[in-house]
Order: C-alpha cells, then sequence, then structure tokens
C-alpha cells in the first residue's frame, strides 16, 4: 500500500483530507507541517508499523477524538503546546483575547501584573509572558490535572508564571492586577454541540443553562483583584458579546466594549474598573 492509497482509504472512510494527510505524517513521525512532502512522496510505500498506526489513528479521529490530543501538542500564539485530554484544545479564537491582553498592558518601565483566571494548558498566561517578559503573569485553574499540564508547559518552554490551583479569584485572595484574562466554560448545558466536543474535559465547557454562569461569578468579583483602571477581558460564545457587556454595565465596569475573531464574530468582551469609586 503507498501513502497514496492510504490516504484513499481514510478519505472513503469519511476522513476529511486535511485530517488525513496530519495523520499519516504522525504516523510516519514526521512534522505535521510537512503536507508537501506526502505529494512528492505520494508512491512511496507506507510501512507496516505506520500503516497500523495509521488506522488506530484514523479510528479515533473518526470517533471524535481531537487531532490535538492524538499528536500530544498544539501550536497557539507561536508556541507548541502539549496538550492531553486534561485540558481543553486551545483554539485560534482565543489569539484576539491574548492580542487584545497585549495591547492593554502597560510597556515598561511599568511593572505590569496580568492574570489568566481557568488556564488549562496555560496557553494565554504563556502566550502573554512569551511576547512580555517584563510583565509578572500570574495563572489560575480549579483543577490540579489541568495545572499539571500548564506547569509542565511553561517548564519546557523556559517561562515563569506564577501558578495557583483554586476557583476562579479565590486562589489568589488579596492580589491585585492591572489585567486579567478568561476563557471560562460559556456553553449552555443541553447545547447540541456538545455531543462533537465528548473528548474535552466537560467541566471546562459548559456553564448552566445559558452558558454564562462562571461568567456572573467571574465579573461579580474580578473588582476585587484589579487595579483602579485595570481590565478585565473574557472570551465568551458568538452570540453572548451583548450578555456579556451587560453584565459589565451592571456591576460597575465603564468603556464595555467587544472585539471580533478573525471571522469577524464578536469573540470577546472586556471593560475597565474605574479609576475611582
Amino acid at each position: 500500500m503507498t501513502l497514496t492509497d492510504a490516504l484513499r482509504r481514510a478519505a472513503a472512510a469519511g476522513l476529511d483530507r486535511l485530517d488525513a494527510q496530519m495523520l499519516l505524517l504522525l504516523a510516519l513521525d514526521r512534522d505535521l507541517n510537512h503536507r508537501a512532502w506526502l505529494l512528492a512522496h505520494d508512491t512511496d510505500p507506507l510501512p507496516a508499523e505506520a500503516a497500523t498506526r495509521y488506522a488506530d489513528l484514523v479510528h479515533r479521529r473518526l470517533a471524535g477524538e481531537p487531532v490535538a490530543y492524538l499528536a500530544g501538542a498544539k501550536a497557539f500564539f507561536g508556541l507548541h503546546l502539549q496538550v492531553d485530554p486534561r485540558v481543553l484544545v486551545p483554539r485560534p479564537d482565543t489569539e484576539t483575547l491574548v492580542q487584545w491582553a497585549l495591547d492593554t498592558l502597560a510597556p515598561p518601565p511599568v511593572q505590569a501584573r496580568f492574570l489568566d483566571l481557568g488556564t488549562g494548558s496555560g496557553a494565554i498566561a504563556l502566550a502573554v509572558k512569551a511576547q512580555r517578559p517584563d510583565v509578572a503573569v500570574t495563572a489560575t485553574d480549579a483543577s490540579a490535572d489541568a495545572l499539571a499540564v500548564a506547569r509542565a508547559n511553561a517548564e519546557r518552554l523556559g517561562l515563569a508564571v506564577d501558578f495557583h490551583q483554586g476557583s476562579w479569584l479565590a486562589a489568589v485572595p488579596g492580589q491585585r492586577f492591572d489585567v486579567i484574562t478568561s476563557n471560562p466554560p460559556y456553553i449552555a448545558e443541553g447545547d447540541p454541540h456538545l455531543p462533537a466536543l465528548r473528548h474535552e474535559p466537560l467541566s471546562a465547557l459548559t456553564a448552566g443553562a445559558d452558558g454564562l454562569d462562571d461568567m456572573r461569578t467571574i465579573i461579580a468579583h474580578a473588582h476585587h483583584a484589579l487595579r483602579p483602571g485595570g481590565w478585565l477581558l473574557l472570551e465568551h460564545g458568538h452570540d453572548q458579546a451583548q450578555a456579556v457587556r451587560g453584565l459589565l454595565d451592571q456591576q460597575g465596569f465603564e468603556a464595555a466594549v467587544s472585539r471580533t475573531d478573525l471571522a469577524g464574530i464578536e469573540r470577546c468582551s472586556g471593560a475597565r474598573w474605574p479609576q475611582q469609586r
């Protein structure tokens, strides 16, 4: 069986062409970005051991397992992060939140302090630290398993982040920050899209009947952890921007605004805590 034969069989089984190519590269122990190599070697025979690995990977992907879990890694904001079922797979949409945080943090020589709530794999916190080494970065998560993944990523990348275990802001009592971000659970319980996400941790996906329960908790307590004039920036669902801005307004934040992702969808909303109250 050639590489082309293997790809054709995967396609006949219903696998997306890009996924089939990436999994074949994974089975061959090659870089997942080397799709051009497959085209140049399409008539090469597929070694028996690689064929067995490929069949298993195709089976798992057809069952809904994310490619990132199969590969054990995901690229995010220029970083190569290790991921597994203990954490959500970082999405490109979340890079919008990272860029907003970077745009908001004061430049040196100010010693800015940044907090990421519910850090998961550490994607947001590590991306900010990689771009702004001068910023003091803290990250929290209620899950000890998630923090183990985040800490391993930080150590491997050589990025100094202060990790704390606990529920949202309760993990950092008494501390104050210039910018707080979070990509909290925001899918409504019973959402029809949840079955497609069954391989990812449910606790990191759903938040009550309307998906906003965790958002309400964070917004209600964030002012205790923000310096005057500090910003709270939140990622949310494609149809939740207006509701999140309303929650920020109700809690006394000012200048509530949303930012769009590359698809033009309002993906993040944030607001500033007043300089004086």
